[in-house]
């Protein structure tokens, strides 16, 4: 590979001619190793591994909102720190059964770039570390703020500030390389592997991968991994796979997301269950109600089925109309059905029947439970060389597919719908908009802003560094840089917070806390 060079304060690496496999461990800037140093730093993917693990960034998810706030729920809750450790659990449990398959199966993952256990282990390690504070709720109300107070575009998105960190904003040994991670761990990262804009210039028909629909006319897609200024670094890293179309995760990749779903479901059932969030009664009766109704609410004007969406038994026909509409190619009224039984006998008149009361009788049935419902959905994955457009090459079989889909029903029905949980989001949402507002004012104040937090005005430095380095092609002018690049650093710095910075700075800025020394850790 050439020499590297620099181009907009961001370290580029030279002409790519190497074959695919050897691009995998390629990285921005080349780290030549003699032979023993070679040997005591081990396998350049392991590496990878050690720099995400041993990042600033990966700490601060212990104490950032997984789903439900760990202050707010007064238990110990998942946090995006342990999902985190779980999800990689899982995904290296499938990469590794992956890896070692000698038959059609495992020719078939050779022939797409091969399933690296390590690779995917960093890949989950890293996959939430663009989350801001507050959780999904914090990521939302940055979007909006991000597009509506600054003209940023593209908004905010937790997947493209995932990359953006590793590839940026988290330095390793030098300025200009992020992480300098290889490509093949880089790649695996991209859950949604195209830029906002992509939503908006979609040409290939009704179906689109999962993620690229925009909400409205022009809006973009909602989901996507990468922002336009991190794209040099993002068609790099794809490059190391000329086997993968180029809306397709990579092999890696679609592991990671697997594992990601398959946690989500199963360990915020476990958060929800000792909080006695799911009451049976209420869950008992929605299921009983569908199956007993099940034809007759299948011939439900869609009218009617939205007017009464909180009676029993609507909740599961909504969903199993969501599910026939966007998931044609999977998507099946008898594994539905089966997928409902199988999760009221397992869940709902198993689990939830028997309030748990915190004694280690509850906690060994609770392991027990989790434990073999991780086992099953492990083992039910397929590999597909050719798969429909809203599927990865690594999916569920059709059983464990509609598990997943039934049991996130659960959540969202019986937990994130709930009043009470939404009042207290909008008091974090209006955390995040104090925030906007005095850091902007602040970087505003010509006489004040020298003394702005340092990292605020680094991450406002790199941010008009790559700006300047697309200006030509996206004819943006001198004085637009600079407010693009204001807007991009303040919501980089943000997003950067754990959910106790947030809050403490917030009360700082509005002058509502006097504990001045001890609001400095968060700057």
């Amino acid at each position: 590979m050439d020499a590297p060079g620099r181009k907009g304060g961001r370290l580029v690496s030279g002409s790519i001619t190497e074959a695919a496999p050897s691009l995998r461990t390629a990285r921005r800037v080349a780290e030549p190793l003699d032979e023993s140093q070679a040997l005591e730093r081990g396998p350049e993917y392991r590496v990878d591994l050690e720099r995400i693990r041993f990042s600033p960034y990966f700490s601060r998810m212990s104490a950032v909102t997984q789903v439900i706030s760990q202050s707010g729920a007064g238990l110990a809750v998942h946090n995006r720190l342990t999902h985190t450790v779980k999800v990689t659990a899982v995904a290296r449990a499938i990469a590794v059964g992956l890896a070692a398959d000698k038959g059609e199966r495992g020719r078939t993952v050779a022939r797409l770039g091969g399933c690296d256990p390590v690779v995917v282990q960093a890949a989950a390690s890293a996959h939430d570390l663009g989350h801001p504070p507050f959780g999904h709720l914090g990521e939302q109300t940055l979007d909006r703020l991000a597009r509506e107070r600054f003209g940023l575009e593209e908004g905010f998105e937790g997947n493209a500030q995932t990359f953006r960190i590793l590839t940026r904003l988290d330095e390793y040994d030098r300025a200009g390389a992020g992480l300098n991670l290889t490509a093949a761990v880089r790649a695996a990262v991209l859950k949604y592997p195209w830029e906002r804009a992509e939503g908006d210039r979609w040409t290939g028909g009704f179906d689109r991968p999962r993620g690229l629909t925009p909400r409205m006319p022009g809006d973009g897609a909602p989901k996507f991994s990468t922002y336009t200024l991190d794209l040099d670094d993002f068609e790099e890293a794809r490059a190391a796979y000329p086997a993968i179309s180029p809306r397709q995760q990579t092999l890696e990749c679609s592991v990671m997301d697997i594992a990601d779903d398959i946690a989500y479901s199963l360990h915020d059932l476990d958060d929800f269950y000792r909080a006695s969030l799911l009451g049976h009664a209420a869950v008992s009766t929605e299921f009983r109600t569908w199956r007993a109704e099940r034809g007759a609410l299948s011939q439900l004007p869609s009218e009617t089925l939205a007017a009464t969406s909180r009676v029993p038994g609507r909740g599961l026909e909504t969903l199993r109309r969501r599910l026939l509409a966007k998931d044609a190619w999977i998507a099946d009224d008898d594994a539905f059905g089966e997928s409902v039984a199988r999760v009221q006998s397992d869940v709902v008149d198993g689990l939830l029947a028997v309030p748990f009361d915190g004694s280690l009788d509850a906690d060994r049935a609770l392991a027990v439970f989790m434990a073999g419902w991780v086992s099953r959905l492990q083992r039910s994955v397929v590999v597909m060389a050719d798969p429909p457009i809203r599927s990865g090459h690594v999916s569920l079989d059709t059983a464990a597919w509609h598990d997943v889909a039934v049991l996130k029903f659960l959540q969202e029905r019986f937990v994130l719908h709930r009043p009470d949980l939404a009042v207290y989001q909008r008091g974090q949402a209006s955390v995040i908009e104090r925030l906007v507002d005095a850091l902007a004012a602040w970087l505003d104040d010509p006489r004040d802003v020298h003394r702005a937090p340092r990292r605020l005005l680094d991450l406002v430095g790199l941010a008009e560094a790559d700006y300047k380095q697309i200006a030509v092609e996206r004819e943006i002018d001198r004085a637009r840089i600079r407010g693009l690049a204001r807007g991009r650093g303040i919501i980089d710095y943000i997003a950067s917070l754990t959910d106790a910075q947030a809050r403490s700075l917030a009360g700082l800025v509005s002058g509502a806390s006097e504990r001045l020394w001890d609001g400095g850790q968060v700057l």
